[in-house]
Formats: structure tokens, C-alpha cells, sequence
């Protein structure tokens, strides 16, 4: 797209703005998982059983890989780029009453600014693996769940944006013959913006499609058709 010659002229336009930005690292508390709610999470061969049982009794205690990963609440394997099916993010301070903070800034000036609560809520599943890596029992979703708090320029009608832009979940499955657990740590990056739309005045010329370059595409041209000639001795002798 080309800009006219026209010089350029004052117009509005409506778009979003940010008006704060920040991405925080999030490590969870360790989730465990033990006694009955642990001999309730698995489902093996079809059925619900005692994990560490289990896999004891299948003689497949020491070569099993135990994996972790991001799902939806029925165990369905998900995307962490699509935020609207991987998690539940939203703001549970009330957006009109936030409280005002006065904070100091790097320089010494100081800046009122609000505090924003952040809640965050998805699942994760956890698959045991063979030393081929076929899945031996795959877990029931597991939930997760946290409040954050931000400090951000965050003015009455700005609303919360937020995404996680990085997901990690590791799982350790511990049998013994008196102790069974199943820990589970989840790390990821809280990407939080503030956002309003706003109607601006800009200086900008008018776009205007520009000339299809036809040549380019012209299927006709007998232009280098035949192979190059060689007319210092043909038809010259």
C-alpha cells in the first residue's frame, strides 16, 4: 500500500491503548496427591486403581516415565497459545473501586498507582510412560489455582489483559511400601496488561491501493523465448 501525494492531515481514530504492562514468573506451592485421592486419580487398563498397586503388580516400578501437561478440565491435552481454552484468567478486585497505592519510583518521584488482583485457574494432567513411551495410566484433570497481586497504572475504566505466555509442569510419582504420593510443580510467565479504548487525534496521510505490476505476471512475453544466438558467425558467414 502506497501513501497519495497529499500532504498530511489531522484524523481520529478509535484503538485500544495500553496503559500499563508487566510479566511476572509464577512458581506455584507443590500440589501432592496421596492415600485415597491418590488411589482415585489414575485410570489403568480402563479402570480407576491404586497407582503404586498397580504398577507393581504390572512389574513396572523402576522403568516408568511420569509426565505432566496442560489440559482442559475433562484431561484433554491443550495449546498454551490459545489463553481462552488453557485458562481462566481474570481480575477479582472490583475494576471501579481498586485501591490507590503511592509508590516511589526509580528516580525518587512519586506516582499513584492501583492494585490489581489477578486470579488464575486451569488443569494439568499427569501420564505414566513405558520405556517405549506408551502411555501405561493417565490421571483424572488436576486443578490449579492462583491469586496475584500487581501494582499498575490501572485507572477507573481500563479493564485486564492477560495471558500466559510460558507454561511448565513436572510430575514425581514416589512408591514405596508404606508411602505413595504423586507431587506435581507448575511454573509459568503471567504476561498482565491494562487496556482501554481511546479515540486519538494523529497526523497521517490517506492509503490508496497501489499500481498491479502486470509485467510481472504476463504469461505472453516472447521475451528471452529462444536460446541466445551467435551472430558473429551465424547468418553473418
Amino acid at each position: 500500500m502506497s501513501h497519495s501525494r497529499k500532504e498530511k492531515e489531522k484524523v481520529c481514530i478509535k484503538t485500544r491503548k495500553v496503559y500499563d504492562w508487566v510479566t511476572r514468573p509464577v512458581d506455584l506451592p507443590l500440589i501432592s496427591v496421596n492415600d485415597c485421592d491418590l488411589d482415585n486419580l489414575f485410570d489403568c487398563d480402563g479402570k480407576t486403581d491404586d497407582i503404586c498397586k498397580f504398577l507393581k503388580k504390572k512389574g513396572r516400578s523402576k522403568d516408568v516415565t511420569v509426565n505432566c501437561f496442560l489440559s482442559d478440565k475433562d484431561g484433554n491435552r491443550i495449546d498454551t497459545g490459545d489463553d481462552s481454552k488453557s485458562f481462566l484468567c481474570m481480575e477479582i478486585s472490583p475494576y471501579d473501586k481498586r485501591t490507590d497505592v503511592t509508590v516511589n519510583l526509580p528516580n525518587g518521584d512519586e506516582v499513584t498507582l492501583q492494585k490489581v488482583k489477578v486470579l488464575v485457574k486451569g488443569f494439568v494432567t499427569v501420564e505414566l510412560l513405558d520405556a517405549n513411551d506408551d502411555v501405561i495410566c493417565e490421571s483424572k484433570a488436576i486443578p490449579f489455582a492462583t491469586a496475584q497481586t500487581f501494582i499498575l497504572c490501572a485507572p477507573e475504566g481500563t479493564e485486564l489483559e492477560c495471558h500466559v505466555n510460558y507454561f511448565e509442569c513436572d510430575a514425581t510419582l514416589v512408591c514405596t511400601d508404606v508411602f505413595s504420593q504423586l507431587d506435581v510443580s507448575i511454573t509459568f510467565c503471567l504476561d498482565v496488561q491494562m487496556e482501554a479504548d481511546v479515540k486519538l487525534e494523529v497526523e497521517a496521510k490517506i492509503c490508496k491501493p497501489r499500481e498491479e505490476l502486470t509485467e510481472a505476471i504476463n504469461v505472453c512475453d516472447m521475451k528471452d523465448k529462444f536460446p541466445p544466438q551467435c551472430p558473429d558467425i551465424f547468418p553473418v558467414h
